[in-house]
């Protein structure tokens, strides 16, 4: 049963473009710390490739997702900082290599996507955290 329903349409508001417009929840809630792409050596991947560092992210957030015995399903809200938002087609393109499985014709959790001028190292194209409800 799940934990959470996904509000993808709303009078008034034009569809959500991959995502619900908001997402209600039940249970205990987990804030997710950002993720970058930095493999479990400490070591960057995918200088200069945006897929793979966004491959490496979401593989961060869901071995934190599956620590606190949560899933893709349960996620309610993601948060993506990137440093070149004209390349979001790359990210969605992969998020949906992880997420679509999971949801099937469901909407895609609530998300913001923000343009940062840089992240804590250079090399880093994209950073995502999420809040996660956890059954």
């Amino acid at each position: 049963m799940p934990i959470h329903d996904r509000i993808a349409e709303a009078a008034g508001n034009a569809p959500g473009n991959g995502y619900a417009h908001a997402v209600t929840a039940s249970g205990t809630l987990a804030f997710i710390s950002g993720q970058v792409a930095i493999d479990e050596n400490g070591l960057l991947v995918g200088q200069g490739d945006l897929a793979a560092q966004t491959r490496q992210c979401l593989r961060n957030l869901e071995n934190v997702l599956r620590a606190g015995g949560a899933g893709w399903a349960d996620v309610l809200r993601f948060n993506w900082y990137l440093t070149d938002v004209t390349e979001v087609q790359v990210v969605r393109d992969v998020r949906d290599e992880f997420v679509r499985p999971v949801l099937g014709d469901r909407p895609n959790p609530a998300s913001s996507l923000i343009q940062v001028a840089g992240l804590f190292r250079p090399e880093f194209m994209i950073e995502v955290d999420a809040v996660a409800a956890i059954p």
